[in-house]
């Protein structure tokens, strides 16, 4: 056991505790001396819980604090993989760079399911190289999958995180969250969240597959990069009010979990449909373009690899795997 783990232990404790709890006591339940008691303590004010401690009534926790700490999260928690490893961090350049260095350095047999985690990301990188703008009070965190996915369906594990964030808005808001595809969710015309999945593959075999979920949770409409080609939301704006990121965050990947089984399953119509379900691209008329070319027409449809399907102004389908798509 490590030594966050030791202190989180002393944090239940105190949040069992329904009065001031003396530090002898919690050393005797946990069996570990009081000078550790205090070490933790100190430790967990470092992380943003407010304990008050006095010498005759003990310690009692006053406030936690509003951070994704692998405690909060697992507290609402209720997955089997996804999630149950958290490598938290405070300020990265990106979850996604941290995620890549796990896996080159760690057994990837037991990284499945591994969610990187921080409040911050200097570096934030969104589909096609572009900056993403990360500021601390949003959801940035990258899940580190093992699929056992045939290679030409793994763009469905973007599909399965694009319907598990729509879903869990709509759960925590009641606010109508839409898909565009291919992997940003919208409210209204405004963006509030982006995915983007990275894979390592060797001829048909996915090595690993890391998905990054981008979301503006609790941030301030003063935060908000100005002058962007696409308006942005938050959930704080969107419920009227903070949203507990660490029990928004559980409830999501406890929805991408249940779609994720599925496509290991082979249920790929049951994804597909779903996401069909939450699409504002069907039906409309679509400006796709990608590095060789731009075209319109309108959006018909989505096949079970995840690719748009477009009928041309002259009357041709075409399949589109990956490009930018706007509205027409």
């Amino acid at each position: 056991m490590n030594m966050i783990e030791a202190a989180f232990r002393v944090l239940k404790i105190l949040e069992e505790s329904t009065a001031p709890i003396s530090g002898e006591e919690i050393s005797e339940q946990l069996e570990i001396s009081r000078s550790a008691v205090w070490k933790h303590v100190q430790e967990l004010r470092t992380y943003g819980y407010d304990i008050a401690a006095s010498r005759t009534e003990g310690y009692e926790l006053v406030a936690s604090p509003d951070r994704l700490l692998p405690y909060e999260i697992k507290k609402h928690l209720k997955t089997s993989v996804i999630g149950r490893s958290i490598d938290y961090h405070d300020s990265v350049p990106s979850t996604i760079g941290v995620a890549k260095e796990l896996c080159r350095k760690k057994d990837l047999s037991e990284l499945h399911g591994t969610v990187v985690i921080a409040e911050e990301q200097s570096g934030g990188v969104g589909r096609l190289g572009r900056a993403w703008y990360s500021p601390r009070g949003g959801i940035w965190s990258t899940i580190i999958l093992r699929p056992d996915i045939p290679i030409d369906h793994v763009f469905m594990v973007t599909m399965a995180a694009s319907i598990a964030i729509a879903r869990t808005i709509r759960k925590f808001c009641g606010a109508g969250a839409l898909i565009k595809w291919p992997n940003d969710i919208y409210i209204g015309n405004e963006k509030i969240a982006g995915v983007l999945q990275e894979i390592s593959a060797e001829a048909e075999t996915v090595n690993y597959c890391l998905l990054s979920i981008g979301i503006d949770a609790n941030i301030s409409q003063d935060q908000l990069p100005t002058g962007v080609k696409t308006p942005i939301t938050t959930l704080s704006m969107a419920c009227g009010a903070p949203v507990d990121r660490a029990r928004f965050l559980a409830q999501l990947l406890k929805e991408f979990e249940t779609r994720y089984r599925e496509i290991e399953s082979g249920e790929y119509l049951t994804i597909t449909r779903e996401w069909k379900s939450l699409s504002i691209t069907l039906d409309k008329r679509v400006k796709i373009t990608t590095p060789r070319k731009a075209f319109e027409g309108e959006a018909i449809d989505i096949d079970e690899y995840g690719a748009l399907i477009v009928r041309k102004d002259n009357g041709k389908i075409e399949r589109v795997f990956s490009g930018d798509c706007s509205p027409a």
